[in-house]
């Protein structure tokens, strides 16, 4: 009874595992790919490492996928270093919905010699920036950076430090694109590299972010 017990206990946790959304990985070590789907390149970002620079000025990818399309919540987290020498306003990863206005992205402020971090998600039901120039970080540094919505609160954070927080109503993005490196519309070039983004259909907790 103890045995059955236990394979019944298995299988239900197996099956739960199995039903639970998945988090796609993208590592940037080629710029021929990106989590498996073909990029297209634009400029000459290179591969240095376990990470892609980019220079800031016209180096770009762009991947024809919205990674995060139809996730009703999420988490989407990207390990990164922007480095000193580029504009002021910096888009270094950037998620479209075709046809449509509705996107999420990342960007950086950049005041002095340090970013503060900006993210935006903009659905059918509402739309959002998450930003506090008091929050500064230092450039030339690793960092990982998260944005996560769990269906009532969008937040955003800094090595697991929470840097904005609102409620709202965000729907379902439908399929589209990605760009990494600049906006879709190639403006706002980012200067420094990417190491890895993940993004996962649910919310999680800082607890399990990834660490710089």
């Amino acid at each position: 009874m103890v045995r059955h017990a236990f394979l019944s206990a298995s299988l239900i946790l197996c099956a739960l595992t199995a039903a639970a959304p998945q988090p796609l990985t993208w590592r940037f070590t080629s710029i021929r790919e990106l989590g498996g789907y073909k990029t297209t390149v634009l400029g000459h970002p290179k591969v240095v490492g376990n990470a892609i620079e980019f220079n800031g000025v016209a180096d770009a990818l762009f991947v024809d996928v919205h990674p995060l399309a139809g996730a009703e919540t999420f988490t989407w987290e990207v390990i990164f270093r922007p480095d000193v020498g580029g504009n002021a306003e910096q888009r270094f990863f950037h998620l479209q919905e075709r046809g449509t206005e509705n996107r999420m992205l990342f960007e950086i402020r950049v005041i002095g010699d340090q970013w503060c971090l900006d993210s935006f998600a903009m659905s059918p039901s509402g739309s959002k920036a998450l930003m506090d120039r008091a929050k500064l970080h230092a450039l030339g540094k690793w960092y990982a950076v998260a944005a996560v919505y769990d269906g009532h609160w969008y937040r955003n954070y800094v090595n697991g430090v929470e840097q904005n927080a609102a409620e709202i109503k965000l729907s379902p993005q439908r399929e589209g694109q990605t760009s990494v490196g600049v906006r879709i519309n190639r403006v706002d070039y980012f200067k420094g590299a990417v190491r890895l983004a993940r993004m996962t259909p649910r919310a999680l907790s800082p607890s399990e972010f990834l660490k710089p």
